[in-house]
């Protein structure tokens, strides 16, 4: 940041704070013969309220563990709730992607295809829909990306419920037990 403020140096203070409070907690690994690869993924549209850019993120589990996320400010504004999901989808894709060519080259191929869960039903639409509309082209190369991966069946997308969306916690502030019970989906225990 090129002009820090009080405000920003309070929010700094504070995520120190809950990392320090949080020093004994780490991600738990489990053995697992289960080698589906799972994405979830989501974004607050329009969420920065400077900006107005939508914060999208995604988890990915390899059978029960969870072994990518990220949440990630997106570089451009999304005119719709639907753009801003839509793009949140395409970065989970392009990281599934990247593990299932990874594990390809560990000998350990992905034989099925790759379930990504959104929780907005235009988003998953445009996933598999074969006609370009006037009001989807500027989002036109993310949803030609998704969509060849779908044809060549590596990927799915599938709606999930936001009560069942793990990938909010990357996005929003959630109630105290919301929050609670998608970090245990996440296998963040105390170590």
């Amino acid at each position: 940041m090129h002009d820090p403020r009080e405000p920003h140096f309070n929010a700094l203070k504070r995520i120190l704070r809950y990392i320090r409070g949080k020093i004994d907690h780490g991600l738990h690994l489990y053995r697992s013969t289960n080698t589906t690869l799972t994405a979830y993924t989501d974004a607050d549209w329009a969420g920065c309220p400077n900006t107005r850019r939508s914060t999208s993120g995604f988890c990915v589990y390899l059978g029960d563990n969870l072994i990518s996320w990220s949440s990630k400010r997106q570089p451009t504004v999304s005119r719709s709730s639907a753009e801003a999901e839509y793009r949140g989808v395409a970065n989970a894709v392009a990281e599934t992607i990247w593990i299932r060519n990874l594990l390809l080259e560990l000998q350990c191929p992905i034989t099925t295809a790759t379930l990504v869960y959104c929780d907005n039903v235009s988003a998953v639409y445009l996933s598999t829909n074969p006609i370009q509309h006037q009001r989807t082209k500027h989002v036109e190369l993310d949803i030609l990306f998704v969509r060849e991966r779908v044809a060549l069946g590596q990927v799915r997308v599938l709606h999930v419920p936001s009560s069942h969306q793990y990938a909010d916690i990357f996005t929003k502030g959630l109630p105290t037990e919301l929050f609670n019970d998608f970090k245990s989906s996440l296998h963040v225990t105390r170590t």
